[in-house]
């Protein structure tokens, strides 16, 4: 009797089992899907034209070299280039890119002639920028350049049918800085405008009997075209 209570009690326990079990609907695992960043960088080149311009302006602090009262400034110089500017960069995000620049002379600049001597001039410059930008709309962006910029001018004399002799040439560089625009027609190609402060920067020589200041501006207007990968 009492081995059939156990296996009537157990008969019913498992069958209560059972119907229990029988609402449990079974619990499939779960799989999370990895999550895919999308890379917002890229790298570009551009193509411009650069119109470069460079001032020269001396101030006689004392009257005695220039002939000029004390305190006034004349113009040494003040000459274009036209140069052919390659660019090429990479934006990682649309706010900040860095990005590098050369411009190349087209050619050469007559600095003077007086018939039978000549001089003459191209320069070749070169920098490398932090690049702010802000999107103004989806196609118009607005951006900045600061960084660190060189020029390098190469001089060539003319004596009647002597020609080629090269001078001493001549390089200045330091902090560069821009400000420019540019205008996306497509995802790929854009347009731009920009002006760049290669070098701007104040020297002053002194002696026993002289106090100058010279006072040198290179700068350049940049009409290019870029494309982004």
């Amino acid at each position: 009797m009492k081995k059939l209570n156990l296996s009537l009690a157990a008969i019913f326990a498992m069958s209560t089992f059972a119907i229990a079990g029988g609402d449990i609907a079974p619990m499939e695992p779960v799989v999370e899907e990895p999550v895919v960043v999308e890379s917002t960088g890229n790298f570009y080149l551009g193509l411009a034209y650069g119109y470069l311009s460079d001032s020269t302006d001396l101030t006689d602090n004392i009257g005695n070299i220039s002939g000029l009262a004390p305190g006034a400034t004349t113009t040494l110089w003040d000459e274009s280039y036209n140069d052919l500017m390659i660019q090429a960069g990479y934006n990682f995000n649309e706010y900040i890119a860095i990005e590098g620049r050369y411009w190349f002379g087209l050619g050469d600049t007559n600095l003077y002639n007086d018939g039978t001597y000549a001089v003459d001039a191209s320069v070749d410059a070169w920098g490398i920028y932090v690049k702010p930008q802000y999107p103004v709309t989806e196609a118009f962006n607005i951006y900045a350049l600061l960084g660190y910029g060189a020029a390098q001018y190469d001089f060539t004399e003319s004596y009647g049918r002597w020609t080629n002799s090269v001078l001493d040439d001549d390089s200045v560089d330091g902090f560069s800085w821009g400000l420019g625009a540019s205008y996306a027609f497509t995802d790929n190609v854009a347009v731009f405008v920009d002006y760049v402060s290669i070098y701007n920067d104040d020297d002053n020589h002194f002696g026993t009997n002289f106090d100058i200041n010279i006072d040198r501006t290179i700068d350049a207007w940049n009409f290019g075209v870029t494309y982004n990968f």
